[in-house]
């Protein structure tokens, strides 16, 4: 067992070199670094277990950061492990460094999630668990359920709504290989945690049915006892609230405490850092070292680590060689590639609403894509994710050997942990809801955009077609929102998301198939509540995967060009014969992704869309979801209001979106 001495020694190199990486940068956050230095030396120098040779071993453990602000404390800790160098600390928050203000995914340098956004980080470490729990169930590979999933949490991730569902969520399920740090040091950016909180936190998580352990956050003998005592829980998750000091070791330019201070959070420490440095050990004329001691501690737990990995290993093969096939199935799993799917096997019914176009895939998809999990946030028979559910069924205490994870009317929770899942690896995750409560879920689709997790995101209910429930519940302004991320480049250059709604069930089958095949990014599905006329009989749905085409039927050499996308296309193809019974040549397009569209060759978009001609738009959202197709000599007709409570057939005729009104509005442009 390691001395406290030491201990204490390696704690006090991390807060040096956090302290020292927010000086040098002149920006940071130090004092939530040097609180938490004593549990996560701790956890890192004696418990994690992970391959230090094979950073992206499937069965590792997996540390997940909440507070992305203490970015220097991890940066700090993985310094230790040799996963940064320390010329690479001293690029904190610098332009083309990888030690970015907020630490961001990389799982070669250890970091399993890209942080920022208070709340999020430990509901991954939920989603991570429940994948976990999933593998192992389905597959028997021993070395799912030896995982131990860690999460690192903050006053404000507390205090985000966030923590209620992921909260909920842990304790029902009873995901025991979830242990989750709460490093409560009473202070936060902007005020002491009394002014704003004023709960038994630890009675909140038990009631959630939590382990709830309480320890000093600084003590390390108390932080050690408190994870081998996690450890051995096995029924529970546990959360280890840990009461540690603000700014620990800090001191002020006339050398008195700077500990437990609101201005140590969010900014450099100044003039106070050199008698700080000096009162942790170090040098404050060359702080970048790591103590010989503290290299020789990691260096022996770099030797455990391989002693443990390697009898892992060998419980791993053994596992490969009774079961070959699923052996070489789940390195398949891990690669990230598209799962194999017999598309030909899907049987649409004609003129269905797209959301029952999507069940019908999805029931295929549970049969065919073993590790796939799908989540609805209680409306799995509305959203029409039961088209999964039936082919399997949901987790519960216990027992992970299904597929669907009910998450309850919790939409932000649902999606982030469903971009946990995605994190750990080794599993595709899909989440529905109505769409007009996809703003519930902005902050998780843009941290899944960010980090390229492909999550694919179900929303059903499109459109003021809703009806009778109202303009609570009918999206006018979601499209619009959902497809600037199409827009969004993520740093590799691409579509930080995709972004798909199809016309009727045959595109929905296209869709579908667009999505699984998106390993990238995260997609969108953005379906109907009420059924739809299928296309012309020869329509070429293969088309759709370049994200717009021309619809069957349209005439050559047009006078006007009719584009729209979901349920839309069929009302302009209905105005189309109008038109033509006028003797006007007619085009249809559908675009289902604008994005996609607009990734195709120049050729090919002009070919669809000639620039300079007659097109006019039809959008059961804002205009704007169609201004850069229509061009400068379009037209659109869209929603400019929120919706109506009526029969949705009563708002199509109220709203003008009819044959008769496609054919009043084109007819107008000439």
């Amino acid at each position: 067992m390691n001395t406290k001495e030491l201990m204490n020694l390696a704690a006090d190199n991390i807060r040096i070199l956090s302290v020292s990486m927010v000086e040098k940068a002149k920006s940071g956050h130090p004092g939530g670094a040097m609180g938490g230095a004593d549990f996560i030396n701790v956890l890192y120098s004696e418990f994690l277990e992970y391959d230090p040779e094979n950073p992206s071993w499937m069965g590792r453990d997996r540390f997940f950061l909440d507070p992305g602000h203490m970015a220097p404390m991890l940066y700090a800790q993985l310094a230790l492990t040799g996963k940064f160098s320390l010329e690479e600390l001293q690029q904190l928050r610098q332009w083309g460094s990888v030690t970015p203000g907020h630490p961001e995914v990389d799982i070669l340098r250890g970091i399993e999630n890209s942080s920022g956004p208070l709340g999020q980080g430990h509901c991954y470490a939920v989603g991570a668990a429940i994948a976990a729990k999933f593998l192992a169930a389905r597959t028997g590979n021993p070395t799912f359920a030896k995982e131990t999933i860690y999460a690192y949490i903050s006053d404000g991730g507390i205090q985000e709504e966030i923590s209620q569902g992921s909260g909920r969520i842990a304790g029902t399920l009873g995901l025991d290989n979830l242990v989750m740090f709460y490093d409560s040091n009473d202070i936060q950016l902007s005020t002491e945690t009394k002014d704003v909180i004023d709960e038994d936190t630890a009675m909140k998580y038990r009631a959630w049915g939590w382990n709830v352990i309480q320890i000093d956050g600084n003590d390390c003998e108390q932080i050690r006892q408190a994870l081998s005592d996690a450890k051995k829980e096995d029924k529970r998750p546990t959360i280890i609230i840990g009461k540690c000091i603000m700014g620990k070791g800090a001191r002020k330019e006339d050398n008195t405490s700077f500990e437990k201070s609101c201005k140590t959070h969010g900014s450099p420490l100044g003039a106070g850092y050199r008698n700080t440095v000096l009162n942790l050990g170090g040098n404050p004329d060359d702080p970048f070292q790591i103590f010989p001691e503290v290299a020789q501690l990691y260096a022996r737990r770099t030797e455990e680590l391989n002693a443990i990995v390697a009898e892992r290993h060998a419980q791993e093969a053994k596992w490969a060689v009774e079961h070959p096939d699923l052996a070489a199935q789940v390195q398949k799993w891990f690669t990230g590639e598209a799962p194999q799917v017999d598309w030909s096997s899907i049987q649409q019914k004609a003129n269905e609403a797209t959301r029952n176009g999507s069940a019908a895939v999805l029931g295929v998809l549970a049969e065919q894509v073993p590790n796939m999990i799908c989540a609805s946030a209680d409306l799995a028979n509305s959203d029409k994710t039961d088209g999964f559910l039936k082919k399997t069924h949901a987790f519960k205490r216990g027992d992970f050997s299904g597929a669907f994870f009910q998450a309850g009317v919790a939409e932000l929770a649902m999606a982030c942990c469903c971009v946990g899942m995605s994190l750990h690896g080794g599993v595709i995750a899909a989440c529905g809801t109505f769409f007009v409560f996809s703003d519930y879920m902005k902050p998780a689709i843009r941290m899944a955009a960010l980090m390229g997790t492909p999550v694919k995101f179900i929303w059903t209910h499109d459109a003021f077609r809703v009806g009778e429930d109202g303009p609570t519940h009918e999206p006018v302004e979601q499209e619009a929102q959902i497809r600037l991320m199409e827009k969004l480049k993520n740093h590799k250059g691409k579509n930080s998301m995709l972004v798909l709604r199809p016309a009727d069930v045959e595109e929905t089958t296209i869709a579908w198939k667009l999505a699984m095949e998106n390993v990238d990014t995260p997609s969108a599905l953005i379906l109907s509540r009420q059924g739809i006329v299928n296309l012309p009989q020869a329509n070429d749905y293969a088309q759709a995967e370049k994200g717009g085409y021309i619809v069957a039927g349209s005439d050559a050499q047009p006078d006007v060009i009719l584009v729209a996308s979901g349920s839309e296309v069929s009302t302009l193809c209905a105005g189309a014969e109008l038109l033509r019974k006028d003797g006007m040549k007619v085009r249809v397009v559908s675009v289902p992704s604008e994005g996609l569209f607009r990734s195709q060759s120049a050729e090919y978009q002009e070919s669809v869309l000639p620039y300079g001609a007659k097109i006019f738009g039809l959008t059961a959202g804002l205009p704007v979801n169609l201004q850069g197709l229509v061009g400068h000599n379009g037209k659109i007709w869209g929603l400019e209001s929120f919706g109506f409570s009526a029969p949705y057939k009563v708002l199509d005729e109220k709203l003008g979106f009819t044959a008769e009104n496609v054919y009043n509005q084109v007819k107008a442009m000439f």
